[in-house]
């Protein structure tokens, strides 16, 4: 890949953000960047496998090491291996798998300016949700079921069906269990997303992912330390200066991919 060197400098700057934002919220190394990236560099079969792989070496990194001290609703201290809701993680995955095949097979047929298009409009739908501060929520085992259906081919095709899933999620586990618990699910699927890669032969991109492994190491590593913070304090204006942020660059590269 033949860039500029601001460009390069550019996307080091965004995956340093993308190592923060999933090590501080739990979700959105995916969701918070590919728009950003894909305006820099149109081309999402480049970046995602190399968020991919980040995501495969973060995410079981945070867990081994969680530490912090975490409390339930009554106070009392919650030890690691709590931290974690597998009932959850059974029942998502026991749904997503099928369909995160289907949308693996599609981000890999589909013409690049279609999944670029696909991408932008969903990345600025979830973007006023966040904005009118009225994120996703699911409130029936049917709706359960839908959008984690929904949710795993949004992120075969692209890595941003978090919201889907969280939607399912903040009816099921404790707001002490939700990053752990979403980076099992997350390291699965994105293990099925390599393996489906590697099996129809796109390039795994493992060189830029190693260059670009040390930014997002920074960006993890700050994370850890405003995630604690984050779950105390009430993130709505946070989400929806994102919101905000996301939705400019979702118009900008829509404007860019129609003309």
């Amino acid at each position: 890949m033949e860039l500029y060197w601001y460009q390069y400098a550019l996307i080091a700057l965004v995956f340093t953000w993308s190592g923060f934002v999933r090590s501080g919220l739990g979700f959105g190394g995916a969701l918070f960047t590919i728009p950003f990236l894909l305006l820099i560099h149109d081309d999402p079969v480049f970046f995602l496998p190399i968020i991919s792989i980040h995501l495969l070496l973060f995410a079981p990194l945070t867990i081994l090491l969680s530490k912090q001290k975490a409390a339930d609703a009554e106070g009392n201290p919650v030890t690691d291996i709590h931290r974690i809701n597998w009932r959850f993680v059974r029942f998502a995955l026991t749904i997503m798998f099928i369909p995160k095949l289907a949308g693996v097979i599609g981000l890999i047929v589909l013409p690049t300016d279609l999944m670029n298009s696909i991408i932008f409009l969903l990345i600025a739908g979830y973007s006023m949700t966040y904005i009118l501060g009225r994120p996703l929520q699911s409130s029936s085992q049917t709706l359960d079921i839908v959008f984690l259906i929904i949710g795993a081919y949004i992120s075969g095709t692209s890595l941003v069906g978090g919201p889907m899933v969280i939607a399912v999620a903040l009816r099921h586990i404790k707001p002490y269990e939700f990053r752990d618990t979403l980076f099992v699910i997350w390291t699965v699927l994105v293990s099925i997303k390599l393996a489906a890669f590697a099996w129809v032969g796109v390039s795994l991109n493992l060189v830029p992912a190693l260059y670009l492994l040390p930014f997002a190491a920074i960006g993890h590593f700050i994370g850890l330390g405003a995630h604690e913070k984050l779950l105390r304090q009430d993130s709505k204006k946070f989400y929806q200066i994102l919101g905000s942020i996301l939705l400019c660059a979702s118009g900008a590269g829509l404007y860019q991919v129609l003309n």
